[in-house]
């Protein structure tokens, strides 16, 4: 069950391949660290709409997720299925990046409706480019350990990209801007822009896809209609947490309220109806279904895949409020807005070294293992965060840097193990739907992204927080603290409980990745 030296990839290709999630991270770290103070304290919405407005977005465009999966899937070209789609929108992605930075003269409601079309409009852009590019490592090669080095050098990449926005961000709006913040994130984004488009065309070159599956007999049309019936089974329950989530964490500015008891009872009435519909759904012949609904209980049925899908949100929480709170802390509770930037930069150039080591150290431990050390302890260091006042700030460097490092192993392990449940679907139901298996991995980034910074912002309005009142400000940094320290790590801890129950341990895989390689071979479909 040795792998075959044709599954190997070149530097050259990993490299370029790692190029696209750079460009990516132009504007997935830009936005995360960035848009939420620009918003509060550049645009001058309330952080309470804030708060909505990235938690209803990010929940909504999880259904352009799904569906750009299955485009992605049926995309017929002599560039592949993935491939076309990271060159096509990389303009409209840097076009949008620029908007979402832009704040225009006008009254309080037309930004918030601003807000709002840029936000969208960079969502649904991302989610074009970024669910095929995801896909892609799935279909570069059919070794699941080349992979996971493939995946480490992807975020590799996504950190390199952060260094560049996130660094370098705070010192550019200031170059730029010389004290119009608003002139100076426009003119940021221009150059950031630029940048994208560049290295998304690098990894379109340099790449290339190998694993061929069969190709789906039903219309594009019939599968997006068939689509439109089953997809509440996924949205509907995801707007009934997010419901029974703000209405616990609204803060006292908050403009629409919501009664938590009420809220918390239709959320459990939606879970117990999904769940019906979905046994109904399980149940039915397979000759009653349609591609697009095997595809669905394919994905309902796959309990590793709906594993991994838990531990990259509660990941995505532990990284992204500690991220999402960064700007905050150093501006507010240290007082020096510069050593946000600074720390980013500490942080992800320890990250680009772990997400290195991720793959081969995945070898060595194996995934599973090399998860449970990754959550234990960088949890356990964030909690410390607590403790350190805001003069001892240079801890703050040395135990966030030693906790990102095991940190940045989440997210490589989490796309690797992308790959692994779409193997083993495709091992257990002969059928292999890589854009839409790895179109949960952009929605996870999306959901638990938009929980991440909406939990952040509501903290804050519980606070108090109004970005441009110093009084309520004062009165806030506590909660940053709390947001630096145990809150995220609480997700962490729970991540640990879901990966002592995940079944593919790397004997398991090895067995599948064997018995999928003789399958194709018999049928006649390249893997290589």
């Amino acid at each position: 069950m040795n792998e075959p030296s044709q599954h190997k990839l070149s530097l050259l290709e990993k490299s370029g391949y790692a190029m696209g999630d750079a460009a990516a991270n132009l504007v997935w770290r830009g936005a995360l660290p960035y848009l939420a103070i620009f918003y509060t304290d550049t645009l001058g919405i309330s952080a309470a709409a804030a708060a909505l407005l990235l938690l209803l977005v990010r929940l909504s465009d999880g259904m352009t997720d799904i569906v750009m999966g299955m485009v992605a899937d049926r995309t017929q070209s002599r560039h592949g299925r993935f491939r076309p789609w990271i060159l096509w929108s990389a303009p409209v992605l840097g076009l949008f990046m620029v908007l979402a930075f832009t704040a225009p003269d006008l009254s309080p409601e037309m930004k918030l409706v601003w807000a709002y079309f840029t936000y969208i409009g960079l969502t649904l852009a991302y989610t074009v480019n970024n669910v095929p590019y995801s896909a892609l490592m799935g279909v570069m090669t059919p070794s699941h350990n080349e992979r996971s080095v493939l995946s480490g050098y992807r975020f590799a990449g996504a950190f390199l990209g952060g260094i560049l926005v996130m660094g370098f961000t705070p010192m550019m709006v200031e170059y730029f801007g010389q004290g119009d913040s608003a002139q100076g994130y426009q003119r940021t984004m221009y150059v950031f822009a630029a940048l994208l488009v560049t290295l998304c065309i690098i990894t379109f070159v340099t790449t290339r896809e190998r694993v061929e599956s069969a190709a789906n007999q039903a219309s594009l049309g019939q599968e997006l209609k068939d689509l439109a019936f089953n997809l509440p089974l996924i949205i509907v329950p995801l707007m009934a947490i997010s419901a029974f989530f703000y209405s616990l964490t609204q803060g006292p500015d908050a403009r629409y309220t919501l009664d938590p008891t009420i809220t918390g009872l239709v959320c459990l009435l939606v879970l117990a109806g999904t769940g019906y519909f979905v046994r109904r759904l399980i149940r039915m012949p397979e000759s009653a279904t349609t591609p697009s609904q095997r595809d669905l209980i394919d994905l309902l049925t796959n309990k590793p895949w709906l594993m991994v899908l838990g531990l990259g949100f509660l990941t995505m929480l532990f990284n992204g409020i500690k991220y999402g709170v960064v700007a905050y802390y150093f501006t507010h509770y240290v007082g020096d807005a510069a050593l946000a930037g600074i720390y980013f930069m500490v942080l992800l150039a320890v990250s680009i070294v772990a997400a290195l080591t991720a793959g081969y150290l995945g070898r060595l431990l194996g995934k599973k293992t090399l998860f449970i050390i990754s959550l234990a302890v960088s949890g356990a260091l964030t909690c410390l965060i607590v403790f350190l006042p805001p003069e001892q700030y240079l801890w703050v460097f040395v135990i966030g840097g030693a906790a990102e490092f095991f940190a940045a192993f989440m997210p490589v392990l989490t796309f690797s193990m992308l790959g692994d449940t779409a193997d083993y679907s495709e091992w257990k139901h002969g059928r292999r739907a890589t854009g839409l298996f790895y179109s949960a991995g952009t929605f996870i980034q999306k959901t638990g992204g938009g929980f991440a910074g909406a939990l952040v912002l509501v903290v804050l309005a519980g606070y108090g927080y109004v970005g441009t009142d110093p009084d309520t400000i004062k009165a806030a940094t506590a909660g940053m603290v709390h947001l630096m320290s145990w809150i995220p790590a609480l997700f962490a801890f729970l991540a640990i409980l879901l990966l002592v129950v995940y079944p593919l341990n790397a004997e398991r895989m090895n067995q599948i990745e064997y018995e999928l390689r003789l399958r194709r071979r018999e049928a006649g479909v390249s893997d290589s």
